[in-house]
């Protein structure tokens, strides 16, 4: 994985400008640093920073192939997972390589198929090509948006980025929000929209998107969406095939010149990607896998079981590591650790996030990285299978607005008078919320009840799981970790679209058919266990320091979050009995102690990056 950046201009000379794209890189040091490649013309520049996990002699970026007398370069984030298939193709169409890098097998892709290459490639991508003869940029983004993409135009310059600070070290991007950024922030955030960069003129690069720059003009298209029809299988096919499907891509995911483990909760998604793993290495002979586990000081003594979170992982996380046999560290963090973790965090992801659930996996992350460069993740599952609450709960299923923000009204009580004059939050959401409904392909014929099933699908795949993406690439990449996420294979989303409910709910439960495609390959404990998510700590001293923590920013008068904030009702929201209050304003893990993070997380934003409001 990397960190890539360019910037192409026709009425500047590029060449003489490595130095802004050299600070551009600086920024994107933690997702590569390994090494650094910068690379000019006249009329464009790219940056390069490089996290080695295959080829590192040959996988050097920028990279130029001249091919037939056309020149090609390229940068790129990313890794193909059917490498050495493209390969094969490749040679046999006459193509001889240098490498055994998949950046080299990338670029002749697109030597030979242009932008239609993006059909042959099974991976986790954000490239840009330039073609030297034709004076164009190419750009594209991974199907399911696992790897981050930003770019703007700025006067006479397209400038491009994997994340929205190395835009920012740019000197002609100013850190500027309009009432859009008002409402990504303090009504959908920590989500946000897609496409939406939140800074005034930085967009992001869709899913499942490609971009042509050229002198005269740009261009964007999307060139895979899901396709709703038939499911044309029976129970006992679907089952295998997802079996076969999910097997597939884990293997596929465990190629790479480093030392590669999983992350290990003990629920079902992590543990079938560690199954899974775990197989394959005893097959390849490359010795017991590593796995891997978050928790929380004294959340042994301070855990209650609730909706959301019906038990603790540490036990099932040693059930599964012993029938595996893999090596299992359980890592652990404080209240310290997680305060001293919310600035870095907010780093990492450019935008107040998930607080201390981001800050908790930075740091987790970090640990990890000690032993490994590549990890796997369950990422998607829940998303492809229905595992959230709000797939099953009726108050869910009938709200006009996204589920896992339901709470919007509770969090606006806080919110300034001023703020809420400027913009009306609710129609905000509401109206992001119907664009996603609009885009959702419906299936004709299908009744009612599953018609809005399929929506609530959609609306995970593409608004819920990118939160959640944006996070793991964020965290993860801002310790130098590559981490992997099986469940987003391509194959298996489309597949699994299509799937009717009463499969997916087989037996009654959630992800039902998931359970029986594991079966056997899990004890049935393990595989009957409830949903649990991501853990977070319980301990009430993170609520008292992030509670003392707002109440000095709003004491500060220099805070310039105090022009958005209701003061005199946070304060007296933070003289009640708080371990008493249940207000999930987002998710199914942030809560009271993360509102009063998210708080924090802004005010650091804003003075960390200069925020301007227009």
């Amino acid at each position: 994985m990397c960190g890539i950046a360019g910037w192409i201009d026709w009425q500047v000379d590029i060449s003489k400008q490595q130095a802004v794209l050299q600070d551009m890189a600086q920024t994107l040091i933690p997702r590569g640093p390994d090494s650094e490649g910068i690379w000019t013309s006249t009329h464009a520049g790219f940056a390069h920073r490089r996290l080695i996990v295959i080829d590192p002699e040959g996988g050097v970026q920028p990279m130029t192939r001249t091919h037939a007398g056309e020149t090609y370069t390229i940068v790129y984030n990313g890794e193909l997972y059917n490498t050495d298939d493209l390969r094969k193709e490749l040679i046999a169409r006459g193509h001889r390589f240098q490498t055994t890098s998949d950046t080299e097998v990338l670029l002749v892709s697109y030597i030979e198929w242009g932008p239609e290459c993006l059909k042959y490639l099974n991976g986790i991508y954000a490239f840009a090509i330039w073609a030297h003869h034709t004076k164009s940029v190419f750009l594209a983004r991974d199907r399911l948006g696992v790897k981050p993409l930003f770019y703007t135009q700025q006067g006479t310059s397209f400038i491009f980025a994997s994340e929205i600070k190395a835009l920012l070290a740019h000197p002609a991007i100013k850190p500027e929000i309009t009432q859009e950024g008002l409402g990504e922030i303090f009504g959908l955030g920590p989500a946000r929209t897609p496409g939406i960069g939140v800074f005034h003129n930085i967009f992001e690069l869709l899913p499942a998107s490609c971009l042509l720059y050229t002198r005269y003009n740009m261009k964007i298209k999307s060139y895979w969406a899901l396709e709703s029809h038939e499911h044309p299988d029976d129970l006992e096919t679907t089952i295998a095939t997802i079996r076969h499907l999910l097997g597939d891509s884990i293997k596929r995911q465990l190629v790479a010149d480093v030392p590669v483990c999983t992350l290990l909760s003990g629920g079902i998604d992590s543990s079938a990607i560690s199954a899974f793993a775990a197989q394959a290495f005893k097959e390849k002979g490359y010795g017991p896998l590593h796995t891997f586990s978050i928790d929380y000081v004294d959340n042994d003594i301070h855990f209650h079981p609730n909706e959301f979170q019906p038990n603790p992982d540490a036990p099932w996380a040693k059930r599964v590591s012993e029938y595996l046999g893999t090596i299992h560290h359980n890592v652990y963090f404080d209240t310290p650790h997680l305060i001293d973790s919310l600035q870095a965090a907010l780093r990492a992801r450019d935008l107040p996030g998930m607080t201390d659930v981001d800050g908790s996996l930075y740091l987790f992350c970090g640990e990890i990285k000690k032993e490994a460069t590549v990890a796997l993740s369950g990422e998607c599952a829940d998303e492809l299978f229905g595992g959230y609450p709000w797939f099953h709960r009726e108050e869910a299923l009938t709200a006009t607005i996204f589920p896992w923000a339901r709470n919007l009204k509770e969090k606006m009580q806080f919110f300034s008078s001023d703020l809420l004059s400027q913009i009306d939050l609710e129609d905000y959401t509401k109206m992001r919320y119907q664009e996603a409904l609009d885009e959702v392909p419906h299936l004709k014929g299908e009744n009612t009840k599953d018609a809005r099933i399929r929506e609530m699908f959609y609306l995970n795949l593409t608004r819920w799981m990118p939160t959640l993406l944006d996070r793991k690439d964020r965290m993860s990449m801002a310790v130098g970790l590559e981490v992997r996420v099986p469940f987003c294979d391509h194959r298996l989303v489309e597949y699994m679209w299509n799937v009717p409910w009463s499969m997916k709910t087989y037996g009654g439960r959630e992800k039902g058919i998931l359970r029986q495609a594991l079966h056997g390959l899990l004890p049935d404990d393990v595989l009957m266990r409830r949903k649990s998510p991501y853990p977070k700590t319980h301990n009430p001293s993170y609520l008292a320091a992030v509670c003392k923590k707002t109440l000095q920013i709003l004491d500060d008068n220099t805070s310039p979050i105090l022009p958005f904030i209701n003061v005199r009702a946070v304060k007296e929201f933070a003289a009640l009995d708080l371990a008493s209050i249940h207000m999930p304003w987002f998710g199914q893990l942030m809560n009271v102690p993360q509102f009063f993070a998210y708080l924090i997380q802004l005010d650091h934003w804003m003075r960390e990056y200069k925020v301007i409001v227009k």
